[in-house]
């Protein structure tokens, strides 16, 4: 018997059907960057608006002995509005849950601003660290020096629990 070839037919992509497709890829390219641009956008934004928990608080504490101010400024973009370099930055080591509770402390008093807000001091000392800046003027060229302390801290409270960071006590 004679083999028999059988005809089959191929479906697939014709040229002429990927010119019509071309202008649409194109358009969902530009679609996709202007999304990424716009989340970064966002994401930038956020950082500026960030919370008492994301500026101040690192616990557990990272262990970065040498450059642990210079890592964790960097890190979480911790600057001045004018993009230079904060003169001080604390970082406290302890539990969100336990920062929350502050709100709850009976100790009320005079921010350290002297404005007219009343502060919540935490009735327990928190270990923090200070740091203090040494060299450079310009976000992120900044280097500071770290200095381990404990002390009572200061902070401004709306309803659902701290704002802002106002400071410690010794």
């Amino acid at each position: 018997m004679l083999p028999v070839r059988t005809a089959t037919k191929t479906t697939g992509v014709k040229p002429r059907d990927v010119k019509g497709i071309f202008p649409l890829m194109i358009i969902m390219v530009i679609i996709f960057l202007l999304l990424l641009f716009w989340e970064n956008e966002l994401n930038e934004e956020m950082m500026q608006l960030s919370t008492l928990e994301h500026m101040h608080v690192d616990y557990p504490r990272s262990h970065l002995p040498s450059r642990y101010c210079n890592y964790l400024i960097i890190e979480k973009v911790i600057r001045e509005p004018d993009h230079t370099c904060k003169k001080k930055h604390v970082f406290i080591h302890e539990r969100p849950r336990k920062l929350n509770s502050v709100c709850t402390s009976p100790k009320k008093v005079p921010c350290q601003n002297h404005s007219a807000t009343f502060c919540f001091q935490s009735e327990t000392k928190f270990q923090m660290t200070v740091c203090q800046l040494i060299e450079g003027t310009r976000y992120p060229a900044c280097r500071y020096h770290i200095s381990l302390t404990e002390g009572f801290v200061l902070v401004t409270c709306d309803e659902v629990g701290p704002v802002n960071f106002q400071g410690y006590v010794e």
